[in-house]
């Protein structure tokens, strides 16, 4: 319990999504393979340099006023830090393939769904992991308040979204997903 508490305590320090909890950890077979790329590159190359560092700096004397020492030794934190991260995000990933999918008119995991609102405006989104979204590429983590609006739903739906500002109309006018292969 405490471990959880305390994986949960520090994402939020770092800024980073943390999962509901008992969900799974969804990710495209994509994402996987960058946060492991990012993961083998902090272990591999990065690491490795800052620690020759640090220990080329200690070997100087002082260490109280000196700059790439006490950096180092920062950027080294750091680096554990989102290796323990990541490490634990791997671990527990559920890669989960949309292409599976194509073809099919229905919301899933890794769609790409266009939708219109009642105000006639067209948005397109992605659906994809917690750690693999970036909203400004028009992805969104299949936990958000529009995924989850989203999923299941087939062209033609039309939904409810629930926004701070009140309910919002919404109209399914595409589905669509990768190509196998």
């Amino acid at each position: 319990m405490s471990q959880v508490f305390s994986q949960a305590s520090e994402d939020e320090e770092l800024g980073l999504p943390a999962l509901p909890a008992g969900a799974r950890n969804y990710i495209t077979p994509a994402g996987y393979a960058r946060l492991r790329g990012e993961l083998l590159g902090l272990i591999d190359d990065e690491r490795p340099q800052v620690v020759e560092t640090v220990h080329w700096a200690a070997s100087n004397g002082d260490r109280s006023e000196n700059g790439d020492y006490l950096y180092g030794k920062k950027r080294l934190r750091e680096i554990d830090r989102r290796i323990r991260f990541l490490t634990r995000r791997l671990e527990i990933a559920e890669v989960v393939d949309p292409a599976v999918h194509h073809g099919s008119d229905q919301v899933f995991f890794g769609a790409t769904v266009t939708y219109a609102e009642a105000s006639g405006a067209e948005r397109t989104v992605t659906i994809l992991g917690i750690d693999e979204a970036d909203s400004l590429q028009g992805q969104v983590s299949w936990v958000s308040p529009i995924a989850r609006t989203l999923l299941k739903a087939r062209e033609g739906d039309e939904l409810k979204l629930l926004t701070p500002a009140g309910a919002v109309a919404i109209e399914v006018l595409q589905v669509s997903y990768p190509a196998p292969g």
